[in-house]
């Protein structure tokens, strides 16, 4: 096996090292900096903690096979809704929709934080931030 085939093989597209910190730390700014612009819009902390965790709803999707999981949850997972919602919001003032947007970016932020990256459709374990779970334990 080339050096070559061996180095995509160990990584399966993960980042590492120095690059997978930055991404970590990045999740972790963003997460901070949405959490404190929803504390300082005086936002409800009963909404934030009631709609936290509805991202992972997307997981559900896995019980259709993986590759609908996987793209279910990067859908979910990705700033690009919450980034459009919240230009929706600023577009049409529709200020209720805010709290929400926020909510989405401080989940996304700390579950990037956490290693838990983008899914690729070979296995919810896969991410862009190396493996998790059973996954992780593969690794040759």
């Amino acid at each position: 096996m080339s050096t070559q085939s061996r180095a995509t093989d160990r990584t399966d597209g993960a980042v590492t090292g120095a690059v997978r910190f930055i991404m970590q730390a990045e999740g972790l700014a963003i997460g901070a900096v949405a959490v404190l612009i929803y504390f300082r819009a005086g936002y409800s902390w009963r909404e934030f903690a009631l709609l936290f965790l509805v991202p992972d709803l997307s997981m559900l999707g896995y019980l259709s096979g993986p590759r609908v999981g996987a793209l279910a949850y990067n859908i979910a997972h990705s700033y690009v809704g919450p980034a459009l919602l919240a230009g929706l919001v600023l577009a049409t003032a529709d200020a209720p929709a805010m709290p929400v947007a926020l909510i989405w970016v401080a989940h996304i932020g700390v579950d990037r934080m956490l290693g838990f990256g983008l899914k690729y459709r070979t296995g919810f374990g896969y991410t862009h931030l190396g493996r998790l779970g059973r996954a992780s334990l593969e690794r040759a």
